[in-house]
């Protein structure tokens, strides 16, 4: 036979053997390759794959279970990745090229496998596997192809050509151009003459890349630019082909096999239909509930066009089977093994790898026992392709380091990866492919029941992935039905409503390792660590009746009701403000839900006399959040769920709610209504200027609730003092017949700084039991100036009905006055508590366990005893605490006794005003001002036109929280408001009802998920604190979990603790050690959790500073426009100074060989473009500013 072709090409010559150059000779002479790799059956011993991953590690399997020796290429972005490592030998190709282009590397590849005497190369799937010039290089070279020969794949690779071997095999075909197009005005011509919609797809490739459904012609320009643009990096051509668009069907693929002796097989079909971006993400074999006839004749149609061009070894015939008219279409055959080749196999027993290298070596179909007779299909297979992919962001691609990685394993089901491990890093690069799950049973249902399991088991950390997203697949009954299109993703947005990954073990870590290399993340008030003590938790029984207690009589018989049970109980009631008002007098307000919970059954179980729990609302729900990162609606929720048997009471700061200011009514409406849902009993509601229009508006919004209304009336003064003639008794009674007027079922006198004393008392309580007999009374203290419990004995003699106590250790000093010195003085009298001092000791002792963990917010570092000067200066409990810790945080301690002056005569400024949050805190920065300016009452008075006074201050001078009793003293008002406007009237009626609504979309657009009522209540009162509450806990997770010495300082190395997530889920975490600083400034920290290793790399803030990164996208701010995933910037379309309107392209950016358009978020002006051609970004990073 006449010679066809060069021996080798030039760049091969030096590197061939003698041997080799003979073998070509004798083939140059004789015939051509093909011919002689069919008659020699030669047995191979050493094979090359060229590709990488998954399908890599797939061959190399296959080969070692038939003992051939096997080598695997690697670029260098891969030079970590496991495939390489599988291998027998590994070898760096493309080295300073591109990543993609490493592997497209003909000649290097060639070099390569003559150099180390590889017989035979596997092109895998995607990069060179249907490129004929590679078929064609390794003949050339006497390397056996594991494929068809060049000549079919150039002829199937090229689409035209396809579809004309098609025709010729009388197989229908799809209306399409009759040559590859390399321009959109070619697509043009084509779209105006079959009209629309037309489908783009690459002429030199497949598996979805390069591929655009275009439905209006203003869309094709830019879609067939992008189309080829994807074509060209992935396959190295950017010709295109178009063909009219078929809407609806399903995709039916055959596998083929065929030998070098003109026989051609099928292995039954796949239904691929489950598509996005013309990608598969599920495949099926074989098709579920196909016609039998329709299946048939597909079948018979594949092995006709494969037979009719002479094709050999394994390739897929795809066609699109439109089910309204029962057609169907041929539209490609990719020569070369598939993605999805696995459920094949899985359903035929055929080990297709294994096929394909036995039929390049010469064996015949029959040798092989695969005649058509013998192929059987048994049952059905399911493949879900696990992506490094976001749903939730148009299923962009995501890179970066696997941080946890465990798979789903058992019975029917395979797993086939790559680098799908702990610490893998994952590439920008290439494709996004993690995992290929296959699951086989003997029907349907049952196969995705195993794959759905399968799915379930995963745990996938530091990346993003597909899996929610398959597992909406999987549970939907349609795809269950086993009859979806291909616009089945499309049209069911439903399987976007994607749960947020919860990941929480691995977020804790993540905090437990930020704390360990950063440091707190509180601020810690003093130098006092946490305590290393782990408190006894009292046991209480474990049973199911919890001991009868005043809420079970609240519960039956409503607030009225209620309130007269109150008064006729013969005993004084006590309500315990541990769990509140105690911790934030004592200890900055820090203590956190996990030590609340560990002590709440106790009291359910061992004090169900107690008349109420004071754990919630005012400091606490800000607090939470801002500093101990929880919600404070969980704590309600938790703690109800422990004490069902004992009334919750909070402090509802009227028109002010639980906030700092005032807020629309139906904030404040909304706030109580939500509040009792969630268990809230007792509502001591408040004005911080004993203002009558906030102060019964709130306590309208408790009634309109359904909760126990305790009207408050707060106390200041001096009532057995007669020269003290401004909160004289008459207002005090004034005040309360107005409370008892608008409807109060408890009265409450607060007495917020511990100004009352014995005498005072006894007037107070005993005048308005003579007015008002039926009333129950309830009298709040504190212990400042330690005569506290003589007030509450006082009191109780005098007829109050309820008195606020703190259990022993967590009493005194600006805390309320201690529940077992009152509990013990009233024993055995006629209004003994019937509480029993052991069970207090009990309580107590906990909590003096407990309080040493809190000894970096420990009051007493600074304040030594109570002080009966709190007369004098009238300082609220609360803030006389951090008053001082402020001062001596400052290195100002020794002016503490200057700020306490300073703050009396503040009081006298604005007119010896009521002093609660916030009215304290500007008497409170009005104080700090004068001492900062070093200015006395006179000065402030004489030079108010000119000062710059707090903002705080002006707004209480603009009427902002109300008017004080008095009215504003003047000229001082006139002075400081100079002309501004003053406001006369209750600021809830001028403000617009607040629109949750619209919130909620604005929360949803901002954090990607819905959010509840409890969330949106959050938000509309502390709209930043949330904010920064709702980041930080997408972060990190639930830390309210964590032991509290953990969430404040961290653990010791090697420290061993538990973390009980939820009921039955309990971790175990031992820290192992904190790596070196990286380059990048970052520390690994390792840990064992629950027996397994990991690794958390957290940056080091300090070590970082003089390291410069990369600007982020500002979240919130639409101008700022960041990257929506790592990629690299393939062109800028835009430069400073552009004007842009609203979708404008701006750039184009490249990720795991998917293009993506980066388009203006709204009309403006360029002003800064912080990129360049080329450059690689990661996820948010910034991109342009617009204004």
């Amino acid at each position: 036979m006449a010679p066809t072709m060069l021996l080798a090409p030039r760049y091969l010559m030096p590197l061939l053997r003698t041997s080799q150059r003979l073998s070509l000779l004798r083939c140059y002479l004789k015939t051509d390759c093909s011919t002689a790799q069919k008659t020699t059956g030669k047995q191979i011993k050493k094979l090359m794959v060229a590709n990488r991953g998954e399908i890599a590690i797939r061959i190399f399997r296959a080969c070692t279970e038939m003992n051939i020796r096997t080598v695997a290429i690697y670029s260098e972005q891969d030079k970590m990745q496991m495939h390489r490592q599988k291998a027998d030998e590994s070898y760096l190709i493309g080295k300073s090229l591109p990543p993609v282009a490493a592997y497209l590397n003909i000649p290097e590849i060639i070099q390569l496998a003559l150099k180390h005497d590889v017989e035979a190369i596997h092109p895998g799937y995607g990069f060179l596997s249907e490129r004929s010039e590679f078929a064609q290089a390794c003949a050339d070279a006497g390397i056996i192809f594991i494929g068809p020969s060049a000549k079919v794949v150039k002829r199937m690779g090229d689409k035209v050509e396809a579809r004309q071997a098609a025709i010729n095999a009388n197989v229908s075909v799809v209306p399409g151009s009759p040559g590859p197009i390399t321009s959109s005005e070619e697509a043009m011509e084509f779209c105006k003459q079959y009209g629309l919609p037309v489908i783009l797809k690459a002429a030199y490739g497949g598996g979805g890349r390069g591929m655009r459904v275009v439905r209006k012609l203003e869309d094709l320009k830019q879609n067939f630019e992008m189309a080829s643009s994807e074509a060209l990096a992935a396959f190295g051509n950017g010709a295109m082909f178009i063909e009219k668009f078929i809407e609806r069907p399903r995709h039916i693929e055959v596998q083929i096999l065929g030998d070098k002796y003109g026989k051609v097989v099928h292995l039954y079909e796949r239904d691929c239909s489950v598509q996005r971006r013309h990608q598969k993400l599920v495949e099926i074999a074989p098709a579920p509930n196909l016609d039998p006839t329709i299946r048939n004749a597909l079948l018979n149609d594949a092995v006709r066009l494969a037979s009719s061009v002479g094709y050999e070894n394994a390739g897929t015939v795809e066609f699109l089977y439109d089910q309204t008219s029962g057609r169907y279409y041929f539209i490609e055959v990719n020569a070369r093994l598939q993605v999805e080749h696995t459920v094949t196999e899985e359903i035929t027993g055929v080990d297709l790898v294994r096929s394909q290298i036995r039929i390049a070596e010469g064996r015949s179909l029959d040798d092989l026992n695969l005649t058509q007779d013998k192929i059987e299909s048994h049952g059905y297979a399911i493949q879900c392709r696990i992506t490094t992919e976001d749903p939730a962001k148009q299923f962009q691609p995501d890179s970066g380091r696997i941080e946890v990685f465990q798979s789903g394993e058992g019975m029917g089901i395979r797993l086939d990866s790559a680098s799908a491990f702990a610490g893998a890093i994952i590439s920008p690069y290439y494709d996004s492919l993690l995992v290929k799950i296959i699951a086989r049973a003997s029907d349907f249902r049952l196969a995705s029941k195993k794959m759905l399991r399968s799915l379930a088991e995963f745990r996938i950390h530091g990346i993003k992935t597909n899996i929610p997203f398959l597992m909406n697949v999987l549970k939907h009954e349609q795809f269950l039905s086993g009859v979806v299109d291909t616009n089945f993703i499309d049209e069911h947005p439903d399987l976007f409503n994607l749960p947020p990954a919860k990941q929480r073990a691995q977020k804790l870590l993540r905090y437990i390792g930020n704390t360990m290399v950063n440091g707190p993340s509180t601020l810690l008030a003093t130098k006092l660590p946490p305590s290393d003590i782990e408190p006894t938790v009292p046991q209480v029984p474990y049973v199911n009746h919890i001991p009868r207690g005043w809420r079970n009589i609240l519960l039956e018989l409503g607030p009225v009701e209620f309130a007269k049970a109150i008064r006729a109980h013969p005993r004084l009631l006590i309500t315990d403000t541990t769990m509140r008002d105690a911790h934030q007098s004592l200890l900055a307000t820090r203590v956190r839900t996990f030590d609340l919970l560990r002590i709440a059954p106790y009291l359910a179980y061992q004090m169900p006399q107690l008349f109420s729990l004071e754990n919630w609302g005012g400091a606490t729900f800000d607090v939470s959040m801002r500093f101990l990162h929880e919600c404070p609606w969980e704590r309600l929720q938790q703690l109800r769920a422990l004490v069902p048997n004992i009334p919750f009471q909070m402090l509802l700061r009227g028109a002010n709610a639980v906030g700092y200011k005032n807020y629309p009514d139906n904030i404040v409406y909304k706030f109580c209504e939500v509040a009792v849902k969630n268990g809230l009993d007792i509502f001591r509601v408040f004005d911080s200027l004993n203002y009558l229009p906030n102060l019964i508006m709130g306590m309208d919004a408790v009634g309109t609730a359904g909760g126990v209304i305790e009207g408050s009336i707060c106390y200041s003064g001096d009532l057995s003092n007669p020269t003290l003639d401004k909160y004289n008794l008459n207002y005090y009674m004034d005040l309360t017949d107005e409370l008892v007027k608008a409807g109060t079922h408890i009265l409450g006198i607060k007495d917020m700084a511990g100004l009352l004393k014995p005498n005072s008392i006894r007037m107070l309580i005993s005048a308005i039991r003579d007015r008002y007999p039926n009333m129950p009374i309830h009298l709040h203290t504190h212990d400042t100036a330690g005569a506290g419990v003589a007030c509450l004995l006082a009191a109780a003699e005098s007829g109050v009905d309820i008195v606020d106590v703190a259990v022993d250790s967590m009493s005194g000093m600006t805390s309320q006055p201690s529940m077992g010195a009152v509990v013990a003085c009233l024993q055995h009298t006629d209004i003994d508590t019937g509480l029993s001092s052991k069970d207090i000791s009990v309580y107590s002792s906990y909590w003096e366990q407990t309080r040493s963990l809190y000894a970096p917010f420990e009051c007493t570092t600074t304040m030594r005893s109570g002080n009966a000067d709190v007369y004098e200066n009238q300082i609220p409990g609360g803030q006389y605490t951090n008053l001082q810790f402020q001062s001596y945080s400052l290195g100002l301690g020794d002016q503490f006794e200057n700020v306490k002056r300073k703050y009396s005569e503040a009081n006298q400024l604005l007119g010896d005003i009521i002093k609660v949050t916030p009215s304290s805190k500007i008497v409170g920065d009005l104080a700090q001002f004068m001492v900062q300016n070093n200015l006395t009452a006179q000065q402030v008075l004489d030079r108010a036109e000119e000062l710059s006074f707090p903002t705080s201050v002006i707004e209480f001078f603009s009427g902002a929280i109300g008017i004080p009793y008095g009215g504003f003293p003047e000229p001082l008002r006139t002075k400081i408001m100079r002309g501004q406007k003053i406001q006369t009237e209750r600021a809830g009626t001028r403000m617009e009802p607040f629109d949750f609504d619209k919130l909620a979309e604005q929360l949803k657009e901002k954090f990607k998920r819905d959010f509840d009522e409890h969330d949106l209540l959050s938000a509309a009162l502390y709209p930043k604190v949330f904010d920064e509450f709702e980041e930080f806990r997408k972060i990190y997770g639930p830390v309210d979990r964590l032991p509290t010495r953990m969430f404040f300082v961290g653990p010791k190395i090697a420290e061993e603790f538990p973390v009980d997530l939820e009921t039955g889920k309990m971790l175990h975490i031992k820290t192992l050690a904190v790596g070196d600083l990286t380059k990048t400034g970052e520390r690994a920290v390792f840990f064992e959790m629950n027996g397994q290793l990991r690794s958390i790399l957290i940056r080091d803030k300090e070590a970082t500073k003089s390291i410069s990164f990369h600007p982020k996208a500002l979240k919130g701010v639409k101008g700022s426009v960041g990257s929506p995933m790592p990629g690299e910037l393939v062109t800028i379309n835009v430069k400073e100074g552009d004007i842009v309107e609203k979708g404008q392209k701006l750039a184009t950016l490249s990720a795991m060989k998917m293009e993506m358009s980066i388009t203006a978020p709204i009309p403006g002006c360029i002003k800064k473009v912080h990129i360049s051609s080329g450059m690689k970004v990661s996820g948010d990073d910034l991109l342009f500013d617009i204004e």
